[in-house]
């Protein structure tokens, strides 16, 4: 498994370096708010993200590396446990601000799989007349593979803010998606990942510089176990 693992870090890394949008680097913050049974948590999560709009639609994918479980760093040992991407693709069909979405979610841990994920259906897109905010809502078929009742229903809806002339960027997801898991007790998963971001190119002496700094705060319920979770990030991006 560790070695399949290695094979898919290297070989994303390869191919997503070339063109990726944005890197950006969390550090954790979870240890310092929930004392007890963090095993699940990461100590640095790195993300690659690409978004790229053609004539047929638009591409989206990003790739999540996890570097060490809190439990792991208590024994002093540090290495990338985890990696998990998403890539959608969006076709035009000839009304403003409708597309056709497809998608695929998935990725290994150091000692588990997680299951493949296929989603279709539409998607709606609504932005401003400058583009400094756009929201995307969908309401996804979602199978997922090997699960007990693998039919499902997904709803998401993205979105992406400016203000203050480009100082201050608002950008996020949420998921809400029905996953039968009979070991947890569960049948829905909660998760939304709002970001903020203070852009350093917005400063006249550091307007080369595409560093940002902000936070990021996962909010979700019954997502690594039964419950509901809150933790917040520390972060940087660089963006391409």
């Amino acid at each position: 498994m560790k070695k399949t693992l290695l094979l898919l870090i290297s070989a994303f890394v390869v191919s997503l370096s070339l063109s990726a949008q944005n890197v950006q680097l969390h550090y954790d913050l979870g240890r310092s708010i929930y004392k007890k049974d963090l095993s699940f948590r990461p100590v640095l999560t790195s993300t690659i993200e690409n978004f790229k709009i053609d004539k047929w639609g638009n591409t989206f994918f990003f790739v999540d590396f996890d570097y060490g479980s809190s439990m792991q760093m208590a024994g002093k040992q540090s290495s990338i446990v985890t990696a998990y991407w998403e890539i959608a693709r969006e076709f035009t069909i000839g009304v403003p601000g409708l597309n056709a979405h497809i998608e695929y979610n998935g990725g290994l841990n150091s000692s588990f799989t997680f299951n493949n994920a296929y989603l279709a259906g539409p998607s709606y897109t609504m932005a401003s007349k400058d583009f400094s905010k756009v929201f995307t809502f969908m309401l996804l078929y979602k199978y997922i593979q090997d699960n007990p009742k693998p039919n499902s229903v997904q709803f998401t809806t993205v979105w992406n803010m400016f203000f203050f002339d480009k100082k201050l960027q608002f950008t996020g997801f949420l998921d809400i998606w029905k996953e039968h898991r009979p070991w947890q007790g569960t049948e829905f998963i909660f998760l939304t990942e709002p970001q903020i971001w203070y852009n350093l190119n917005t400063i006249p002496s550091l307007k080369d510089v595409n560093l940002s700094v902000g936070s990021e705060l996962e909010l979700g319920a019954n997502m690594y176990k039964k419950g509901f979770f809150a933790i917040p990030t520390l972060a940087l991006k660089w963006t391409f």
